[in-house]
């Protein structure tokens, strides 16, 4: 990583402990939002060259073709690759290029990089910009950054300084309000052999909602409920958490009802590195979302920022044309269907505390700055080995407007295998506008759900 690091362009370093209590956002620097920076703190102008365009406000207005509840029409459709990175060429490109990236390109001769043109289509309600503003005069961090204090609706630290503030301006991020989905997950095998496990996904984002109060918050982000509908061997069973914020102070709470007994018991397992749901051990509870629970294992530092090659506008992954066989090739993800493009991220290093466990020791993550989407995570076992290359293919919502994943990908490059989740193109479209009430995410709730 030390050749790596030293082509950071902004050198900012994070040497402060994540137990550092820092002040909110001063007032010279909020200032700053929706002038030199856009409203959620990413520079608004080009870079050096050109090759990462101006933010202009991002992409709020629907291609034409789209049709409301219809799978989304890609903007950038007639776009061929201004280039393609492969094995022979990488050394090249190799300052723009993850660690992760390239040994994914040194172990696979059939992964390849499409390279398309940059677009900063990353774009939120105008309502989300000024709760940004109100936040960040006041958000401060939690005793060990296990929290955000004074935080509601808006991204907690636009100008931040530590490693574990972007963090958590990736999981207070705004990903709508109220959203459900249905998506696949599938783990190939080396000879590219899978299973579809197929996932009904309900979330209720308490944090940005705009009638929810500080004081009603009561230290809650959101609610999320997930239920397994295929293979007929999954099929019933039901997961509930509800996510709190300072998740030392408060444990997350989670419920699973388990449709053989036909009840719903407490689910205390459902974090840190235990596996996630039906993913043949393919990724831990908190790499969904590509990172998401509470942060007090790790020591969190800045690195700064790079321009690299991250997945972006990934539309064709969730194109209705393209089938789940087509994507799911052995090895790794059909790179034919992925995009790539050159963008300015935040570069943040997670290291093991310690005294603490994590199958990781430690995880280098790699965060749009016009959005606070986690875009690429390189994760190392305890021999220090790189061992997963975590991808979240991500998109405009522009009907939201808001950034989130077609899917995320999940590399083992020690098992020559990976696992996708979130795939939805042989499904239908996340619903923004889906009508619930807490009261739709309780284990009473969940009973009455998993008995009907």
């Amino acid at each position: 990583m030390r050749s790596h690091t030293s082509k950071i362009v902004i050198g900012i370093v994070g040497g402060l402990a994540a137990t550092v209590l820092l002040a909110a956002t001063p007032p010279q620097d909020i200032a700053r939002l929706g002038a030199d920076l856009t409203p959620l703190g990413g520079e608004k102008a080009a870079n050096k060259d050109g090759s990462i365009p101006a933010w202009d406000g991002g992409l709020t207005q629907a291609p034409a073709g789209y049709v409301a509840g219809k799978h989304y029409v890609d903007p950038f459709a007639g776009e061929k690759p201004a280039m393609t990175i492969n094995a022979g060429n990488m050394a090249q490109y190799a300052g723009k290029l993850t660690p992760g990236h390239q040994a994914m390109l040194k172990a696979y001769p059939t992964f390849k990089m499409n390279v398309y043109p940059s677009h900063r289509t990353a774009a939120s309600p105008q309502r989300i910009y000024d709760a940004t503003k109100k936040t960040a005069a006041a958000a401060t961090l939690a005793e060990g950054g296990n929290g955000v204090d004074n935080a509601l609706g808006g991204v907690p630290f636009p100008l931040p300084k530590t490693g574990v503030e972007v963090i958590w301006n990736h999981m207070l991020r705004f990903r709508g309000e109220i959203a459900s989905r249905q998506v696949a997950q599938a783990a190939p095998t080396r000879g590219g052999q899978y299973t579809l496990v197929q996932f009904e996904e309900e979330t209720m984002f308490l944090y940005h909602l705009p009638t929810m109060a500080a004081d009603t918050l009561r230290n809650r982000i959101l609610l999320f409920k997930q239920a397994v509908i295929a293979p007929a061997r999954l099929a019933g069973g039901i997961l509930l958490v509800h996510e709190t914020m300072n998740q030392v102070k408060q444990p997350r709470d989670a419920w699973l009802y388990n449709p053989g007994q036909r009840r719903v018991r407490r689910a205390p397992q459902v974090a840190y590195d235990n596996p996630g749901t039906a993913s043949d051990n393919m990724r831990t509870s908190d790499q969904l979302d590509m990172f998401n629970g509470a942060p007090d294992k790790y020591d969190w530092k800045l690195v700064g920022k790079q321009e690299i090659y991250v997945p972006y506008n990934s539309y064709r992954l969730q194109d209705p044309k393209a089938k789940y066989k087509d994507i799911l090739s052995p090895l790794h993800i059909n790179p034919d269907y992925l995009r790539y493009e050159l963008h300015r991220v935040w570069v943040v290093d997670a290291t093991l505390k310690a005294n603490e466990r994590h199958i990781y020791k430690r995880r280098t993550f790699y965060v749009d700055e016009d959005s606070w989407q986690i875009l690429l995570v390189d994760n190392y076992d305890n021999r220090d080995q790189l061992w997963r290359v975590s991808e979240g293919h991500a998109m405009n919502f522009y009907d939201v407007p808001t950034v989130w994943t077609a899917a995320e990908v999940h590399t083992d490059l020690q098992a020559g295998r990976y696992l996708v989740m979130g795939l939805y193109n042989e499904s239908t479209p996340h619903n923004f506008r889906l009508q619930r009430t807490e009261a739709d995410f309780t284990p009473d709730a969940l009973r009455r759900e998993g008995v009907r």
